[in-house]
């Protein structure tokens, strides 16, 4: 039987970092980075080039492994917690809903997500499958968490933000890693990974890992049958084959095992039904990617990277098969030393294939091909030396689904002190149609009507097209006191031709047994958005760090319908972190977060989603430089709490309190 309850004394978690600072004290660094360092942190994700955080144009936040291996995250949207202005909800053991400044679901579809600069939004649904985006988490050298339109290099759907998670060179990643460990919730775990030089100038690397989740609860206690298991293994390898060109070759493959409580209605034998059941979802998908630069001199070069990635999902709804190819070509080169422009030139080819369950949905064609061809260019202006900087820039792009699409942005930075940086953007991004959106045809749920059963169902659009947003974003960064950073971000955004559903004239042809209810996609709902995030970094002493952000969201619909089939994202959000190293060997993280009320769009009405508190704590000891052990407590604050829910047909899941621990041993 499964332990549900753990007990816990709060008040040692809250006095241990004061106690062991005043005993333990003992000048090591509690993070790899002091805070002026941190702000020097190479980003590439906002131009397209390295360049120092500090020195971006743009809300930027930067995760680092370090940042990673210490709040003992063993996902992706785990560590996102981490950044600012980031919702990151848990709806069930496999699956998360993840946005930016708002907008927050299962498939979130205003959020751009890269892996190595592979783009993981899927055309399908308009989103991201996170429970498919997955690495070795000892392999990240760093997540760069860009919040606000990314769409003039990035293209379209790249509408709030984008998230590039970037690996480890194989170089850094020489000789032997194994990673294993198990507890209540993460029952168990192993990553094996070893990399060697092939030659001098070429290194590669290799990984294996599983993962096995446990079933989280209902409300009342019960089991949820939504237990996960995962395999997966990939490869890098990185040459630098002359002192000016160098080449990786990497790729990876998968294979999820997944359960859920499914509530699916249907038709069937001329009566409307809901079929529940215990759902077996199983996925599969894999992917290689090449990537060639060249350096011509110090202020060109050129990069050339194409990819082949694919997924299979199959559950009780649907078969689902996605290809896609995607080629990549950019430039970059100074022009009288005040032009540093980078253009660049994209091709993807994507083929899907879909099975619904007929008595529940079906598309047509099932089988559909899309092409998308662009091309952009940015030129970053010098008009002070050192002091002021103008960037304007534009994609162009073509695609099967909203046609020609063009998104501009404009922005500025001025360093008016060594210590002191204000910047503000204007920027113009696209959120395309997704196949779904226009040629699915759904069941999404049965009521009754004057004492008939209602069927309502949901009709793709060939007509449907693409959402606009226009960003208008203010921020400012300081290090001005001493061991001590603060980074703030102001913005407003318009959104307009918001997805919305319109109903169509009642379907009496299969009357007397039901009435079908038709709602079509079209462009109808507004919404005008606006917040703050706020993120500071203080470190008293060189072994003790405290991490704090703050973000408000305010968003205002066009009709209380828009709000109901939009929902709402947290209002208020706040995180801190004490990062307390009392002996050279010995770390110890406490993690607090509030979350404000959220409404999610369930499948007949919204749900109301309670504000809650949550605590992890992580102490970790090296036995030696090459052994750690490591014991994680997530969710301590409650034995259970919700965080999502998933529209898709699922019963409602609450995350679990959990502990696991955990040994890495290099060699």
């Amino acid at each position: 039987m499964k332990i549900k309850k753990i007990n816990f004394d709060f008040s040692v978690a809250l006095v241990l970092p004061v106690f062991l600072s005043a005993v333990y004290a003992n000048e090591k660094p509690a993070s790899e980075l002091s805070v002026e360092e941190l702000l020097n942190v190479e980003v590439t994700t906002v131009s397209k080039k390295a360049q120092s955080l500090n020195d971006a144009a743009a809300a930027v936040f930067v995760i680092t492994q370090d940042d990673i291996r210490r709040i003992g995250a063993r996902s992706i949207p785990e560590a996102l917690r981490l950044a600012p202005g980031v919702d990151v909800a848990r709806i069930n053991s496999h699956q998360w809903a993840v946005s930016i400044r708002g907008f927050n679901n299962r498939m979130s579809n205003k959020l751009l997500v890269l892996i190595d600069g592979r783009n993981l939004y899927t055309r399908a649904f308009s989103g991201t499958y996170w429970e498919q985006a997955d690495v070795m988490m000892e392999d990240i050298n760093r997540i760069e968490v860009i919040r606000g339109p990314g769409a003039t290099l990035w293209g379209a759907n790249a509408v709030n933000g984008v998230i590039n998670i970037i690996t480890k060179q194989a170089d850094k990643t020489q000789g032997g890693l194994l990673a294993a460990g198990g507890g209540t919730e993460q029952t168990g775990f192993g990553a094996l990974r070893y990399g060697g030089k092939i030659n001098q100038s070429t290194a590669a690397r290799a990984y294996i890992k599983g993962d096995v989740r446990d079933e989280n609860s209902f409300k009342n206690d019960q089991d949820a049958g939504d237990s996960w298991q995962k395999m997966q293994t990939g490869f890098r390898l990185d040459s630098d084959y002359t002192s000016r060109d160098s080449v990786t070759v990497q790729g990876d493959a998968f294979y999820n095992w997944m359960r859920d409580n499914t509530m699916l209605p249907i038709i069937k034998n001329t009566r409307p039904q809901t079929l529940s059941l215990l759902d077996k979802s199983d996925s599969f998908g894999g992917n290689v990617l090449f990537r060639q630069k060249h350096i011509f001199s110090p202020t060109s070069s050129y990069q050339f990277q194409a990819y082949y990635d694919f997924y299979q999902i199959q559950d009780i709804q649907r078969q689902e098969n996605r290809h896609a190819i995607d080629l990549d070509f950019q430039h970059r080169f100074s022009v009288l030393d005040r032009h540093d422009i980078v253009w660049g030139a994209h091709y993807r080819y994507r083929h899907d294939q879909f099975n619904f369950y007929p008595a529940f949905a079906h598309i047509r064609p099932d089988r559909r091909n899309d092409q998308l061809v662009s091309g952009f260019v940015q030129d970053e202006i010098t008009l002070i030396e050192n002091k002021l900087w103008l960037t304007l820039g534009s994609k162009f792009e073509h695609n099967d689904y909203s046609g020609f699409e063009f998104q501009p942005s404009v922005r500025a930075l001025w360093a008016f002190h060594p210590k002191h940086r204000l910047w503000a953007a204007i920027s113009r991004a696209v959120r395309t149609p997704s196949r779904a959106e226009h040629d699915l045809s759904l069941t999404a749920g049965i009521t009754n009507a004057g004492g008939l059963p209602l069927v309502v169902r949901i009709e793709g659009n060939r007509g449907f097209g693409a959402e606009h947003v226009l960003s208008y974003e203010i921020g400012y960064r300081t290090t001005a006191i001493k061991h001590f950073s603060l980074d703030l971000t102001a913005f407003y955004n318009d959104y307009t031709r918001l997805r919305s559903a319109r109903p169509l004239a009642p379907d009496l042809s299969n009357a007397p047994n039901y009435i079908v209810q038709p709602l079509v996609f079209v462009n109808e709902h507004r919404v005008h958005s606006y917040g703050l995030e706020l993120a500071t970094v203080w470190q008293p002493f060189s072994w003790w760090r405290w991490d704090a952000h703050y973000s408000w969201l305010k968003m205002e619909y066009s009709s209380r319908e828009a709000m109901e089939e939009i929902g709402q994202s947290p209002q208020h959000r706040f995180f801190v972190r004490s990062a307390l190293s009392p002996r050279e060997d010995v770390d110890l993280d406490i993690i607090y977060r509030y979350v404000d009320r959220n409404i999610a769009i369930g499948v007949w009405r919204p749900v109301t989603i309670k504000d809650y508190m949550s605590l992890d704590i992580r102490t970790a000891w090296r036995i030696h430089k090459d052994l750690e052990l490591s014991v994680v407590g997530q969710n301590l604050l409650q034995s259970h709490h919700q965080e999502y829910v998933n529209p898709a047909f699922i019963k409602p899941v609450e995350i679990d309190r959990g502990v696991y621990g955990k040994f890495t041993w290099r060699f």
